[in-house]
């Protein structure tokens, strides 16, 4: 991991099955849609019911400079090429002195897409990198 990198924002490390991919300087998506069914009560005009039926999770995109650690996001995304499986990982949210502020497991995710640097001698920006995932759902963890 290049400090330099991170040394004044919050960022956010990522491991897969116990493999850490290391760490991103944005996380988005992070959070979740309940379907509500509505059922009319006859007599009860002042309102309608409303139940839940089911959670739909968003996918979460993480985005970094390109790092030695992009080799393992290109590692992981072949295993995946071969044999889908479905994993459990942890998002963990960083202060810039390596100290978690929360995080969250992430049950049963699947890469959705990997966009790669686009490399322009003319630009001054850093060469970044884009991870999507899918997942069936997250659950905070207590540090």
């Amino acid at each position: 991991m290049t400090t330099s990198i991170f040394a004044s924002t919050t960022f956010f490390q990522l491991t897969i099955a116990g493999n850490l991919l290391g760490n991103f300087h944005t996380c988005s998506g992070l959070g979740a849609q309940i379907e509500m069914e509505q059922f009319v009560e006859g007599g009860t005009n002042g309102f309608v019911w409303q139940f839940p039926t089911r959670i739909t999770w968003s996918n979460i995109t993480f985005t970094r400079p390109v790092t030695d650690d992009s080799a393992k996001v290109a590692a992981w995304l072949a295993l995946m090429i071969h044999r889908v499986d479905r994993r459990d990982g942890e998002i963990v949210a960083l202060q810039p002195d390596l100290t978690p502020i929360t995080s969250w497991q992430v049950l049963g995710v699947v890469p959705v897409s990997w966009q790669g640097p686009s490399f322009d001698p003319a630009n001054s920006q850093p060469a970044t990198e884009t991870l999507e995932i899918a997942h069936q759902g997250l659950m905070p963890d207590l540090l």
